[in-house]
């Protein structure tokens, strides 16, 4: 028979345990609308186990009741590196949404969405300032659910010169090389495609397969490619 405490929890934050950011992992709080999806959606009861992070690579184990307990040390994973960062043209709609989530679940350490010159997304002042608030929600969202403890930043809505600055920048394009770690930024630009001002501005630039991808599913697909190489989960030839 259990005790109080419940079984011991696993070394890394992951199974079906729930895993929640919190201001500090050595007194850790929940937020209330946290404690609300815990308590309402996920069933969590008390004692049972939740992991905690605070978003810049400290977490620990936590058992859940009125106040958080800690049940295990304060553990903290190095920055993974290099830092990956994905910048992508503004699209249509709730894709941003679709965007940052995906690219947060994935691993990736830096999100800017940007303005292209064919670009026919374009956030005015206060529109801006709204939807960078809700993906950075979503990215909030997507590394509890994703586990992470790192959190990645998601910029403000930039311009091509901005983001063409960047270090290790370099163009999504079919005509590019091969993806590789030595290039850790990603432009990805519109569905209306670079425009040649944007081709001379950043000469370098990589392909993320034979066919013509939506601009959503060309961010998604070079995160992907970027953060295997950097688990190993696949190697560059």
């Amino acid at each position: 028979m259990e005790g109080e405490q419940g079984p011991a929890p696993p070394a890394r934050p992951g199974g079906t345990a729930p895993h929640v950011l919190v201001g500090d992992v050595a007194v850790p709080v929940l937020a209330d609308d946290d404690r609300h999806h815990l308590e309402r959606v996920r069933r969590v009861r008390p004692g049972d186990p939740v992991s905690v992070t605070d978003g810049r690579g400290a977490w620990r184990w936590c058992r859940f009741g009125a106040e958080l307990v800690p049940d295990g040390p304060v553990e903290h994973d190095p920055a993974p590196e290099p830092r990956i960062t994905i910048a992508f043209a503004l699209v249509k709609g709730d894709r941003p949404e679709l965007v940052v989530q995906k690219l947060t679940e994935l691993g990736v350490d830096r999100i800017v969405p940007f303005v292209a010159e064919r670009s026919v997304v374009r956030w005015e002042p206060g529109k801006a300032e709204r939807n960078a608030a809700r993906l950075a929600k979503v990215a909030r969202e997507a590394a509890m659910q994703s586990r992470r403890t790192w959190l990645p930043e998601v910029a403000p809505v930039a311009s091509y010169d901005e983001v063409s600055a960047l270090p290790g920048a370099t163009r999504a394009d079919r005509d590019g090389a091969a993806p590789g770690l030595d290039r850790p930024t990603l432009l990805v630009g519109p569905e209306g495609g670079w425009s040649p001002s944007e081709r001379a501005a950043l000469p370098s630039s990589v392909a993320l397969g034979a066919t013509v991808l939506r601009a959503e599913t060309a961010s998604i697909t070079g995160a992907a490619l970027l953060c295997a190489l950097r688990s190993g989960v696949v190697r560059a030839r």
